[in-house]
């Protein structure tokens, strides 16, 4: 199931994943931010079990603010399986 997620406090706006029937993760795509690290997150997290992934991003920060868009996709993930 494809999933769309409007972030929070970071550059990227949105973020769009799927999670199959089997909680792995897949086609993680960011809109806007930074582009080569958004893209090699999305390639280091396919494939990966969605809960997973949820733990290790949680909390992640970047500069001065409270989020980023690693945590972010922690936080759609979150939303999702919750």
């Amino acid at each position: 199931m494809t999933y769309n997620y409007t972030t929070e406090g970071t550059c990227s706006k949105k973020i769009t994943f799927d999670i199959d029937e089997e909680g792995i993760l897949h086609n993680v795509s960011f809109l806007g931010g930074c582009n080569g690290n958004l893209k090699a997150i999305g390639l280091l997290v396919e494939g990966k079990k969605a809960t997973d992934i949820m733990e290790v991003l949680k909390g992640n920060t970047c500069g001065m603010r409270s989020t980023s868009c690693a945590d972010q996709l922690a936080k759609a993930i979150m939303e999702v399986i919750k």
